[in-house]
């Protein structure tokens, strides 16, 4: 009897030893570094189980053993669901930390930048070509509808759904903006508040000068003052579809569109692109100016004027420039396929 119980405690010590070094060795192989050479980006489908989550990474070569994966995930003391997404893997990371990764949800964050002053049809195609979204676009979307900004999305992400970020963005920050609105604006509501930003932002490239052109188009609405901008024009021979790449012609100037405010007294109809934050605020909140009139200084800015007297001195002076300017790149040898005589360009008429 004694000799029996002998060999059961010694198969039981021999099962715990081999348990033990097995548990030792499955422990290693999980801390273990990984294949992976370089940080990888891994996308792991919609309803992907384990084994086809293993074939995926093993295929990215993140792991080495298929079935490795799937034995971590079983004996995972704490499981989590993974989600479905764009993970990044560092190099040489462990089937452990791999593991955590991926139960982590914290899948990777893509950017599109949309610029400030573009146009709806403009930023319409740049989401349509934005790789990792998916759907067509098939939202109503307007001209100043969209934020300019920076927007963060995952892959799979729709278009659609962008889209409708973009637009609550900027249905939030016009709402901020005219809750905020100096006293006394001639504006009647919010969307003219949209529609002066968005000239505004076609006007200056310049955050110092946008508070400035906001106040000339506030003082010549106050006046009932034509608006005389290039921009709205151009808005109107275009409809902000296509590039316009030359100078105003007269016959644009005496054109029926109502974005001419050459010919139509107040604000055109519409916005003319979508202006950015600072826009917004500067048509909301104008500079305490009396100008009426402001013209390119020749360097980068504007020229700003109370009496038309000092403005037709602006408007030499930048004809002057201009004129210089013509004449030294006359002076120079053309650069190979480009004209010798470059056409000069038509001083701003505010």
């Amino acid at each position: 009897m004694l000799s029996y119980f002998r060999w059961v405690l010694f198969f039981i010590a021999l099962f715990a030893t081999l348990m033990g070094g097995a548990l030792y060795i499955g422990h290693t192989l999980l801390v273990a570094e990984g294949p992976l050479q370089a940080t990888k980006t891994v996308v792991i489908p919609r309803g992907a189980g384990p084994a086809t989550m293993a074939k995926v990474l093993q295929e990215e070569g993140v792991i080495a053993h298929a079935r490795l994966f799937r034995i971590a995930l079983m004996i995972d003391p704490a499981p989590k669901p993974i989600k479905a997404g764009e993970y990044e893997i560092p190099a040489r990371t462990s089937m452990e930390a791999l593991v955590d990764i991926l139960q982590s949800g914290k899948v990777v964050q893509r950017r599109l930048t949309v610029p400030e002053g573009v146009t709806t049809a403009e930023v319409l195609e740049l989401v349509r070509k934005t790789e990792a979204l998916t759907g067509e676009i098939t939202l109503d979307v307007k001209e100043g509808d969209l934020l300019p900004e920076t927007y963060f999305y995952s892959r799979d992400d729709t278009r659609d759904g962008l889209l409708s970020r973009m637009k609550e963005a900027m249905e939030k920050t016009l709402d901020a903006a005219w809750r905020k609105r100096a006293p006394g604006l001639p504006l009647a509501n919010r969307r003219e508040a949209l529609v002066l930003a968005s000239i505004v932002e076609k006007e200056t490239a310049l955050p110092a000068e946008r508070a400035r052109v906001a106040a000339v188009y506030i003082n010549r609405l106050r006046r009932r003052m034509k608006l005389e901008s290039d921009p709205t024009t151009i808005y109107g021979l275009t409809g902000g579809k296509t590039p316009f790449n030359r100078e105003l012609t007269r016959a644009d100037l005496q054109s029926t569109s109502p974005y001419n405010t050459y010919v139509v007294t107040g604000l055109p109809p519409g916005p003319i692109c979508n202006p950015g934050r600072a826009s917004i605020v500067a048509a909301t909140n104008p500079a305490r100016d009396r100008s009426i009139y402001f013209v390119a200084d020749g360097q980068g800015g504007h020229a700003f004027a109370l009496t038309l007297p000092e403005h037709n001195r602006n408007v030499a002076r930048w004809r002057e420039i201009q004129r210089e300017r013509l004449e030294q790149s006359q002076s120079q040898p053309p650069t190979p396929g480009q004209p010798a005589s470059p056409p000069a360009a038509v001083p701003s008429r505010q």
